[in-house]
């Protein structure tokens, strides 16, 4: 039996022990913890990687914890646009979608548009068109409302703030002990195909239907079997120029490095070289996993089939 492996986040930036509260990080703890076994049961059960990345994905877009999903942030207009993408290895397959709302779990529908469509993105009104088409399940903007995420909104929008859901210092006092962040998870599988997939609701306030780095192939999420899976989480804009998930398979590909290696240098080097906050997880054919952030922690935990297991949220 070749090993199998899955790698989870929940957002990555300024999450300090101090900041808090033991309920709080026992109920984060506990979603990382449902979301990796309902992940690794799939690979378990002799799953492909695709699926398994989709269950964690959803299990985490499911929890109103999360920036992605049922707990997407507001918008400007105090709506919610949610951004998804999903990439395997095996054939460099690919889907993607921005700015769609009333979907309940957006990875869904990247995975649809990677299987059922002649397209790799769709974004708005289209992507909930097509999701219709596909019978996926859709929800008033009542199953989307939470008041912590309410009261997030009410704190920036009269101003033209927008809350980065990775740094929560700075933002209203009422931001303390909450951090919210998009989600992701990779997989290898018993076959040793590999794939990545990653969700988000974006940024607090956000204007302009502005998209992040989550829903663009080869700067939130890439997977290729020669060389590695990778979901990122941070200030999208940054991962964004430096083609961020990309770059990491780039360096193992071209340059021979690790997968550690090569996420050290975007990460560490890289990314901060241009401002860029956060980290990804990545795995690579062989069921190696590694998780690398710049930032003050990142939500996120590992398991595989010789006994690694770990959640996680500091440094």
């Amino acid at each position: 039996m070749n090993k199998f492996s899955i790698a989870i986040h929940g957002g990555a930036g300024t999450i300090l022990k101090e900041d808090m509260t033991p309920e709080l990080e026992a109920a984060y703890l506990q979603a990382l913890s449902d979301a990796l076994q309902i992940g690794y049961s799939s690979l378990e059960k002799e799953g492909k990687a695709e699926n398994a990345v989709v269950a964690a994905v959803v299990s985490l877009e499911n929890n109103i914890l999360f920036n992605a999903g049922r707990g997407s942030v507001f918008t400007k207009k105090g709506e919610h646009e949610m951004d998804a993408s999903i990439m395997r290895g095996i054939d460099l397959a690919a889907g993607a979608v921005a700015g769609v709302k009333n979907v309940c779990n957006p990875i869904l529908l990247a995975r649809e548009i990677m299987n059922h469509s002649d397209h790799v993105f769709l974004s708005g009104d289209g992507a909930l068109d097509f999701a219709l088409e596909r019978h996926l399940q859709i929800a008033p903007g009542s199953y989307f409302f939470s008041q912590f995420r309410h009261d997030q909104w009410k704190a920036v929008r009269d101003s033209d703030t927008y809350a980065l859901d990775h740094n929560v210092r700075g933002i209203e006092a009422l931001m303390k002990n909450k951090k919210f962040g998009t989600v992701g998870a990779v997989a290898c599988d018993q076959y040793g195909n590999i794939a990545a997939a990653t969700s988000t609701g974006g940024m607090t306030n956000k204007k302009y239907n502005r998209i992040g780095d989550t829903p663009v192939i080869g700067s939130g999420t890439y997977a290729n079997n020669k060389t590695c899976a990778i979901s990122c989480t941070g200030h999208g804009e940054p991962f964004i120029r430096a083609v961020a998930a990309y770059d990491v398979n780039c360096l193992m590909e071209y340059k021979g490095l690790s997968l550690q290696k090569a996420m050290e240098e975007v990460v560490l080097k890289k990314l901060v070289a241009i401002g860029g906050e956060g980290g990804m997880i990545g795995v690579d054919a062989t069921g190696q996993t590694a998780m690398i952030f710049n930032s003050e922690g990142m939500y996120r935990g590992v398991k595989d089939n010789e006994g690694l297991y770990s959640v996680a949220i500091y440094k």
